[in-house]
């Protein structure tokens, strides 16, 4: 049945409003998010700075910058790789609620990736978004309800748990991004392949750690990202054939 003028006028100022309230939330997102990071920023930087020169406990700049090296060689790539990648799960709330509450990668954005399966939001979108915030919000809620026990007796915990369990520590974080990756792989399995493939390439080639998984992700990212141009013009050229 078609739509009158009105309801469609009527739908038009719906949508106008959807996308009105999104922007003030992403607005809000902003403003909230620099301002919280940016305090737990000058917090963390306190302490150091006080015991260096109120104190007299400075170390040494030829120290600190030797130490900031070797730390950019062991984490540094995670600084570009996690904000891009994890981007279009988290959106901009869940990002800037990730990095505040830390735990990205084996918290917050599995917990992300769950909510958003569990209502079939795709990630990217304005309910993908909404959802992953509240979920990592929950989780991170959850967490310190768990970790103020274990802080508490964490020695205590770590010494009745066998060492067989704890050995299997390691695998925590390949088993997340396993399933995450099995999870997103059932939509588009051709991706899938082509992630686990350079994945295992870049553990082969002779590149600098530092290099690999940035590698591996933008190589995964153009490859897919040519295959769903190619594969949406071939179904269009198909359709206007079929159409003529």
């Amino acid at each position: 049945m078609a739509k009158t003028a009105e309801q469609i006028a009527v739908q038009e100022q719906v949508i106008e409003t959807q996308e009105q309230t999104f922007e003030a939330f992403q607005t809000n997102a902003h403003f909230w998010g620099r301002l919280t990071i940016g305090c737990v920023i000058v917090l963390s930087a306190a302490l150091p700075l006080y015991l260096s020169f109120v104190k007299g406990y400075h170390p040494g700049w030829q120290a600190i910058f030797a130490a900031f090296v070797a730390y950019i060689a062991l984490v540094g790539f995670a600084w570009v790789i996690e904000p891009v990648s994890y981007y279009a799960t988290l959106g901009v709330s869940g990002t800037y609620l990730s990095f505040l509450t830390g735990n990205i990668a084996n918290m917050c954005l599995p917990s992300a990736a769950a909510a958003q399966h569990v209502i079939g939001a795709d990630p990217g979108t304005r309910k993908g978004e909404v959802a992953a915030t509240l979920a990592i919000a929950a989780a991170s809620f959850m967490n310190i309800a768990v970790l103020i026990p274990v802080i508490l007796a964490g020695s205590y915990i770590l010494s009745v748990i066998p060492e067989s369990v704890q050995a299997a520590f390691t695998y925590i974080i390949p088993a997340i991004f396993g399933g995450m990756m099995t999870q997103l792989a059932m939509k588009k399995p051709l991706f899938g392949v082509i992630g686990i493939v350079f994945g295992i390439l870049m553990t082969q080639l002779p590149i600098p750690v530092f290099f690999k998984g940035l590698v591996c992700m933008f190589l995964t990212v153009i490859i897919c990202v040519l295959l769903e141009n190619y594969q949406t013009s071939k179904t269009t050229t198909e359709g206007e054939m079929i159409h003529e």
